[in-house]
C-alpha cells in the first residue's frame, strides 16, 4: 500500500508535526532540524591547571621548561596526547532508527531472526526480511538481505551501510572492522538522556595533544544528549568550534607566522615574550595579586603560547587543506580525498565531521562528539529518513577512511534519543526504496551501535559477541536482558567498558566506575570487543 505522494524534503529541511509541541529549547530546534548540529570542540579551561601533573615533553628552551615545572600548579607543555584508541561518537538528535533497517538485531544474536510483524515494525516489509533470498543482491550483500562487509551485520539496503561504504573506499580497511549492537531504550525527543560517554572515555585514558575532548555543541556534554552526571569533569568543559577555521584557531600563532618565515624565529620571539613577562610578574606588588596562583596562570598562558608555536608553526592542521580529506586541495597527497571539493564546500555536516575527525584521529583531541540534527523523521514517508541516514553513514565512513589513511585505530559509537516505528505502510518512491514509512516515536525499538577499526589486523577482528542484550521477537527491547537495556547511564558505562576492553584494561573498570558492578566474570558478559592495542 502506498502513502499519499509528498514532496521530498531536503536533508536539512525542518521537521514539524501537529502532535509535537512547538520547539522552545535549542535541543528542540536541533532534533527537528531547525538548526544544524554544529561542529565544535570541547576545549580545556583554566581548571586544566589543577589536574594531575603530567611529564612535560616540550622542546622549548631549557630555562622555560624549568619554569613550567616550578609553577605552583604544574604547567603541562608539549603533550603528545595519551590516545590509545581515538574515539568518536555520533549523536543523532531526534530519535533515529538504528535497529533492524540499519544494523540487524535479533532475539539473542544478530541473526536470531525476529517475526515478520517485528521486522515490519522496524520498517522492513516481508520481501526484505533478513534470511530471505534477494533477487538482485548488491555487490557486498550476502544475498539474503544481510551484509557482513564490515563484520557487524547490517541489512543489505541499510542507508547507514550504503553511506559508510561510499566513503570507506579502502578494501583492506573494510576487512579490519567489526562491531556490536546494544538494544537499549531511551526517552524519545529529549536531550535529557545521559547517553554521552565522553567524560568517561577521557577517564578511561583518552587524551589529546591540544584538548582532551571535542564535540558538536556548546553544552556540558558537547552534544545533544547529556553526559552521566557522575562522569562530568569541569576541567574539560566544552569550548565551541563549528568550522575548520576554528580548528586552526586552536593552534593560532598569530601574525608572527606571516612576518617570520622560519618556525625557529617564531618560537624564539615567543620565548622572549615569556621571559619578559616573567620578569614583569616578579615585580608585581603582591598586594595587587595576593594569590600566587593567578601569576602562575598568566605565566603558564605565555608558556603554552610559546609551546604551541614550537609544535604547530607552519604545521597544517586545517581539514579543508588536507588532501586526504578534501580531494584535490593538496597536490602532494598521493591518494584521493574522502570528500569532493563540492561536497565539502556545500555541506556543513561534512565540514563539521572533517574538523572533528582530524582533531581526534591526528591525536590533537582524545575523543569527539559529532551531533547531527533532524533525526525525528517520522514524516509519514520513508524517503526523509533514508536520505538523512545516508548522510550520517557517509560521515561515519569518512571517519573510518581517515583513520585507515593515518593508520591508527578508531572506535565509533552511534546513539540517538529514542527511536521510531512503522505501521507497515510502504513508500515506493525512489528514496523510499519500498520500505515501511516511519509513523511515530517508539522508544521500545531503540538501540545503539559500536564499531572499531584495527589497522594492524591481518584478518577480520573477532568480536566476543555481536549483540549485548536482546530484542523480543516482536521488535521491542527486552529490558531485562542487560543493565544497559533500560538504563541510559549504564548504557554509557557499557560503551566505556568496551573501550577499556580494546586496550586490554577492562580489569580497571571497578576502580573507575561502579554502575555495572565489580565482578569481572559478570563484566565480561557485557564486553563485545577484543583487545587491539
Amino acid at each position: 500500500m502506498m502513502t499519499k505522494r509528498k514532496h521530498a524534503l531536503d536533508p536539512d529541511a525542518p521537521l514539524l508535526y501537529p502532535d509535537h509541541p512547538l520547539p522552545v529549547t535549542r535541543r528542540d530546534f536541533l532534533r527537528q532540524g531547525l538548526v544544524s548540529g554544529m561542529g565544535m570542540t570541547l576545549g580545556g579551561s583554566i581548571f586544566n591547571l589543577f589536574s594531575n601533573p603530567r611529564v612535560a615533553q616540550a622542546a622549548l628552551s631549557s630555562d622555560l621548561t624549568t619554569l613550567a615545572g616550578t609553577l605552583s600548579n604544574t604547567c603541562t607543555l608539549g603533550a603528545a596526547g595519551a590516545n590509545p584508541v581515538p574515539f568518536i561518537c555520533f549523536d543523532l538528535a531526534g530519535g533515529a532508527n538504528i535497529a533492524g533497517s540499519n544494523v540487524l538485531v535479533g532475539t539473542q544474536t544478530q541473526m536470531d531472526l525476529l517475526t515478520t510483524a517485528g521486522y515490519s515494525k522496524l520498517g522492513l516489509p516481508g520481501n526484505m526480511i533478513p534470511g530471505g533470498v534477494e533477487t538482485t543482491p548488491t555487490s557486498t550483500s550476502n544475498g539474503d538481505f544481510t551484509d557482513s562487509t564490515l563484520g557487524l551485520m547490517f541489512h543489505s539496503d541499510s542507508a547507514f551501510l550504503r553511506g559508510i561504504l561510499e566513503k570507506l573506499s579502502d578494501p583492506v580497511a573494510r576487512a579490519q572492522i567489526n562491531g556490536a549492537i546494544i538494544p537499549a531504550r531511551s526517552g524519545n525527543d529529549t536531550g535529557n538522556n545521559p547517553h554521552n560517554p565522553m567524560y568517561g572515555i577521557a577517564r578511561a585514558g583518552a587524551n589529546g595533544g591540544i584538548v582532551t575532548l571535542i564535540g558538536s555543541r556548546n553544552t556540558e556534554s558537547g552534544g545533544n544528549s547529556l553526559a552521566p552526571a557522575t562522569m562530568v569533569d569541569p576541567k574539560i568543559r566544552p569550548t565551541k568550534v563549528d568550522r575548520p577555521s576554528d580548528v586552526t584557531g586552536m593552534v593560532d600563532t598569530g601574525n608572527l607566522t606571516g612576518v617570520l618565515s622560519e618556525k625557529d624565529d617564531v618560537v624564539a620571539v615567543m620565548e622572549s615574550i615569556v621571559r619578559l613577562s616573567d620578569k614583569k610578574l616578579n615585580n608585581v606588588n603582591t598586594q595587587i595579586t595576593a594569590d600566587t596562583v593567578i601569576k602562575d596562570l598568566v605565566r603558564c598562558g605565555y608558556l603554552k603560547a610559546a609551546d604551541i608555536a614550537d609544535r604547530f608553526a607552519n604545521v597544517q592542521i586545517d581539514p579543508s587543506k588536507d588532501g586526504a580529506i578534501v580531494d584535490g586541495v593538496d597536490p602532494g597527497f598521493g591518494g584521493t580525498g574522502i570528500f569532493t571539493q563540492a561536497e565539502f564546500n556545500g555541506d556543513g555536516e561534512f565540514r563539521k565531521t572533517a574538523s572533528v575527525m582530524k582533531m581526534v584521529v591526528d591525536g590533537h583531541a582524545g575523543a569527539g562528539t559529532i551531533t547531527m540534527g533532524g533525526y525525528d523523521y517520522h514524516t509519514g514517508n520513508r524517503s526523509v529518513g533514508e536520505t538523512r541516514d545516508l548522510r550520517a553513514g557517509r560521515c561515519m565512513g569518512a571517519c573510518l577512511q581517515y583513520a585507515a589513511t593515518r593508520g591508527v585505530p578508531l572506535m565509533l559509537y552511534v546513539f540517538s534519543d529514542g527511536s521510531l516505528a512503522s505501521n507497515g505502510t510502504l513508500d515506493n518512491s525512489v528514496n523510499g526504496r519500498g520500505k515501511g514509512v516511519w509513523t511515530g516515536d517508539n522508544s521500545s525499538t531503540a538501540a545503539s551501535m559500536m564499531m572499531f577499526f584495527d589497522p594492524n589486523a591481518g584478518s577480520r577482528p573477532v568480536v566476543v559477541r555481536d549483540q549485548i542484550g536482546t530484542f523480543r521477537s516482536d521488535a521491542s527491547v527486552d529490558t531485562t536482558s542487560s543493565p544497559a537495556a533500560n538504563n541510559v547511564n549504564l548504557l554509557a558505562e557499557t560503551v566505556i567498558l568496551n573501550y577499556l576492553a580494546l586496550q586490554g584494561k577492562q580489569g580497571q573498570y571497578p576502580g573507575l566506575f561502579s554502575g555495572l558492578g565489580s565482578n569481572l566474570a559478570t563484566l565480561n558478559s557485557y564486553i563485545a570487543f577484543p583487545q587491539i592495542v
